[in-house]
């Protein structure tokens, strides 16, 4: 199937210009990593792919590609062991049923304060919670900051 292109730069809204400048660095890779996330758990189009266009469409500075990077990879990497603690802190939600971006928000958070442990968990779980309100539904927000606090609690003494 082939892939629309995104817009050019040239063609962006100067609105929507600003307003992306406006918003954190590494938010934005997160953005773009939770993207990436989404295209390749709906659409199973090959992460090497995703991560290119991805890059075309949302220039970042090297740091935060690398870090797009590792998100992406460390979550694929990472999957089933995270997909067994969400379902563990959300058994009413069976992961393969969560909302796409809602399961691709927990991964990435998970894997930023449980995996990978770059990042803490009042970090990583308030970025989390801010993806939920850019793009989940209205409950996101709250059921992500339930999710990821409850494993906060019990993985390092930190959470609600």
């Amino acid at each position: 199937m082939a892939r629309r292109r995104p817009p050019d730069r040239a063609e962006e809204p100067e609105e929507s210009r600003r307003a992306r400048e406006g918003i954190p660095l590494m938010r934005r890779a997160r953005m773009v990593a939770l993207q990436a996330l989404y295209e390749i758990d709906a659409a199973g189009h090959p992460p090497g792919e995703v991560l290119s266009a991805r890059f075309q469409a949302e220039p970042l500075p090297a740091e935060a590609r690398a870090f797009v990077q590792e998100l992406v990879t460390g979550v694929l990497a990472h999957r089933g062991e995270i997909d067994r603690l969400i379902q563990r802190y959300a058994p009413a939600w069976p992961v393969a049923q969560m909302a796409i971006i809602d399961r691709n928000i927990l991964r990435m958070a998970i894997f930023e304060f449980v995996i990978a442990r770059r990042t803490s968990p009042a970090i990583a779980i308030n970025e989390a919670v801010e993806l939920g309100k850019l793009f989940g539904s209205d409950s996101t927000p709250r059921f992500v900051n339930g999710v990821l606090g409850s494993i906060a609690e019990e993985f390092t003494g930190e959470g609600k």
